[in-house]
């Protein structure tokens, strides 16, 4: 497959083509990778291939990227799709848009699903490929010899995009959300409430079921720790449709924290981005492996994280030597599964209320990090 152009021809290509697939954590986890392509490619429209959102739970790419500047426009399809039709309608769409460059940011799906790819966007037009991993060492996370741990996905992307520059992944800059004003304001209007009071937030919700560590855990840890920390604000963050188990939840907190608890439920209230703004006011997050976690980690905020070894370990953690993460290694880590039955989450479910709790305690007491630099 060809590969992309000379460096110092980059500047003038008109039209970039990006492929990412996922949702709200799987775009946070690319930003690196989208400002570099802006980087290289700071005269060329940069419109993004994604798939429709697959959840309520998983907002789109555009909810997350809104008009930073980094993408101008997206084309969307059904993930895996095999309907002859609609591959049609694609091909035809970037057929006519006439895209220069893709850069893909695809996920890891095997070399013969990368070669296919390749192939598929060559017949669309797109002569210059960058980043498609056409390699077992493109698509792996590759063991890191400094730390004997796997390379994070943020890493694995910006490694395959080389040939546009350095993604400076150690830099606030390389995070950026670009948050508006508006963005801004939005947050404080939602936290009037909370006064002066230091905020702890709070996301339980989880878009699978092997994510999630239970309604049961989440009352008992929010009711230690509003027996520790009752002076503070609960704030709950989700979607809509995590609203009564958010509520469940923060009753363990006010039982503990007596007449002066206060909780602010923002289930279903704010955008992603809102939400963000809302984080970046906390002194800790806590919640499962999500998209709210990244979030959270991305606009500096300390994560407590509650991770199931459906993946292996690191791999998408938050990104940053600020946070703790609650993971156990188990002889079935690795398995992917959205729905566990058959080991009952015993990965996650291992983990108890005081290892949480006490990881929390930790971070509260630790000084907060505003550099997301990997530890």
């Amino acid at each position: 497959m060809s590969r992309a152009q000379p460096a110092n021809v980059w500047p003038a290509v008109k039209r970039v083509l990006i492929y990412r697939m996922g949702s709200l954590g799987d775009t946070v986890v690319a930003l690196p990778s989208l400002h570099l392509i802006a980087r290289a490619f700071p005269n060329a429209e940069r419109r993004m291939l994604t798939n429709f959102p697959v959840s309520v739970k998983a907002p789109a790419a555009a909810a997350v990227l809104a008009d930073n500047g980094l993408v101008h426009g997206y084309f969307r399809y059904t993930v895996a799709t095999r309907s002859p039709m609609e591959l049609l309608r694609l091909w035809s769409m970037l057929w006519r848009w006439r895209p220069e460059v893709l850069v893909y940011l695809g996920p890891r799906r095997g070399v013969a699903a990368a070669v296919r790819d390749a192939r598929f966007f060559h017949l669309c037009g797109m002569r210059w490929q960058v980043g498609v991993p056409l390699t077992e060492d493109m698509q792996a996370h590759l063991l890191q010899p400094e730390t004997g741990e796997l390379e994070p996905e943020c890493e694995r992307l910006a490694r395959n995009l080389g040939e546009l520059g350095d993604a400076q992944l150690h830099t606030r800059e390389a995070w950026d959300l670009g948050l508006t004003v508006a963005e801004m304001i939005r947050a404080a209007e939602v936290l009037e409430p909370v006064g002066g009071r230091p905020i702890l937030a709070v996301s339980v919700g989880t878009k699978v079921q092997a994510k999630d560590w239970g309604r049961e855990n989440w009352r008992a840890l929010l009711e230690r720790l509003g027996g520790l920390y009752g002076d503070h604000a609960l704030v709950l963050a989700g979607v809509k449709e995590e609203s009564e188990a958010s509520e469940y939840a923060a009753d363990g907190w006010r039982v503990a924290a007596g007449a002066d608890s206060l909780v602010v439920n923002l289930c279903g209230v704010l955008t992603p981005r809102e939400s963000a703004a809302v984080f970046g006011r906390a002194q800790i997050f806590v919640g499962h492996d999500s998209g709210p976690m990244h979030l959270a980690a991305v606009v500096g905020t300390p994560c407590v994280a509650i991770f199931a070894a459906r993946n292996l370990p690191r791999v998408w953690f938050p990104y940053g030597s600020q946070h703790r993460v609650l993971y156990h290694r188990v002889d079935c880590a690795g398995c992917g599964l959205e729905t566990c039955i058959v080991e009952r989450k015993k990965c996650l479910t291992s983990i108890s209320v005081d290892e949480v709790s006490d990881a929390v305690v930790e971070a509260m007491s630790s000084k907060r990090s505003l550099l997301p630099i990997q530890g």
